[in-house]
């Protein structure tokens, strides 16, 4: 190249358009920049919850114009609980328990005021209760709690959750546990999923589902899991009788009368307990019973017809540091197996203790290895495991540990 060539070419580029042209690509990669940098810094703004401005006037609403918002879906508390009680609703039935109280024997003689009660005229069946309870089985079987269903000469009737009535049979009751089972005959039922309540933890939502006051049915309660393995004892409705109950949720969602037998369900919809008492005198105290002490009766049912419960066939008083001190035992824990004041035997004629060389005055340390305490006493050890298995005792018998095989077998009823 020539002098002359290497002069012209560098007056070109030097010129005042090459200049020009220079300076408007620069101020346009400027401003590209600038309406980029704000854009994304709107859009971070925007994800952030934040607002954000120009100079020029409301960049948002801007964007909005331009269709470049971007919604997010936020599934919150409210709407899982929905869901929840969407899924286990069709499935959660009313109990109405009657009875011909014309059967009844008038007390009062022929007082006209009580006649109308006792076979007077005009008499029959009268509802004289209720509950609630939730369909297991596409043909019909239905969980509840034994106490709704502890009458026997009562009647049952299943009201559906679309108003629809059913006459019900009671198929067992648990005579170990606060557990029923009834039947009524319809197919292609909805049912429940049932949970793991191993796996529940303090503080954990839960919804109770039930009857209450045996007039709002399916009415819905929410609250969290309050506290677990705790220990109660409750009375039946007609019988009066007392039973302690262990290893029962406690929760403060609300539950009243009617909601015995109702399911306590998880977020996700799942059964986890059965809903069973209340704590009379306080507030927002009420207990369900794991949705696993079920299982068990209910796989009995659905194979045998009938509920199930394993026996060891022992009488025996619970050792605690009172009983320790009073009779001079060596533990403040374990079962003393002792006879009755009324001519009880310690030990069941033939049952799997007898046979297995359990004697009065043994006491029981450890069933498979977890020890006999008032928080486990023995007869709920016991109903952990089945018919036909073979356990390990632990017992203390004349200042010697012995560790003695037991088979169990069915409860006798």
């Amino acid at each position: 190249m020539s002098l002359d060539d290497f002069n012209e070419n560098y007056s070109q580029k030097d010129s005042p358009s090459t200049k020009k042209i220079i300076f408007i690509a620069v101020a346009v990669s400027l401003i590209t920049s600038m309406l980029v940098g704000s854009l994304i810094g709107f859009y971070i703004g925007y994800i952030n919850g934040s607002s954000v401005t120009s100079q020029g006037g409301n960049l948002s609403a801007w964007i909005k114009d331009s269709k470049v918002e971007k919604k997010v879906e936020v599934v919150s508390e409210e709407s899982g609980i929905v869901s929840a009680v969407k899924k286990v609703s069709p499935a959660v039935v009313s109990i109405i328990v009657s009875k011909d109280l014309s059967k009844i024997q008038n007390p009062f003689g022929d007082d006209p005021f009580f006649r109308r009660f006792f076979g007077g005229e005009g008499s029959g069946k009268t509802e004289i209760g209720g509950g609630t309870g939730f369909i297991i089985s596409e043909d019909g079987l239905i969980l509840t709690n034994k106490h709704v269903v502890e009458d026997t000469e009562a009647d049952y009737t299943v009201l559906m959750n679309d108003g629809k009535k059913y006459d019900a049979k009671v198929t067992d009751r648990d005579p170990s546990n606060d557990i029923a089972l009834i039947k009524i005959e319809k197919d292609n039922l909805p049912v429940v999923e049932l949970g793991d309540s191993g796996k529940l933890e303090i503080g954990q939502i839960v919804i109770a589902i039930g009857n209450s006051l045996g007039e709002y049915r399916n009415t819905v309660s929410t609250g969290v899991v309050s506290g677990l393995s705790r220990s109660i004892v409750t009375g039946g409705q007609s019988s009066g009788l007392e039973e302690q109950l262990r290893g029962v949720i406690q929760t403060d969602a609300a539950i009243n009368p009617g909601n015995s037998g109702g399911p306590l369900v998880n977020i996700k919809g799942q059964v986890v307990g059965i809903n069973t008492a209340i704590a009379q005198g306080a507030q927002n105290i009420g207990f369900a019973l794991p949705i696993n002490d079920a299982k068990a009766d209910i796989k009995s049912v659905k194979e045998k017809g009938r509920i199930v419960r394993p026996m060891l066939g022992v009488r025996y008083i619970q050792v605690n540091k009172a009983i320790k001190e009073r009779m001079q035992l060596k533990f403040d824990y374990g079962a003393l197996i002792v006879s009755g004041v009324e001519g009880e035997t310690a030990v069941v004629s033939g049952g799997p203790a007898e046979k297995a060389g359990i004697v009065e005055n043994d006491i029981i340390l450890e069933v498979n290895g977890t020890k006999v305490t008032e928080e486990n006493p023995l007869a709920y050890l016991i109903q952990k495991y089945g018919v036909g298995d073979e356990i390990k005792l632990k017992i203390w018998r004349k200042d010697e540990e012995k560790i003695i095989e037991v088979t169990l077998e069915e409860q006798q009823r």
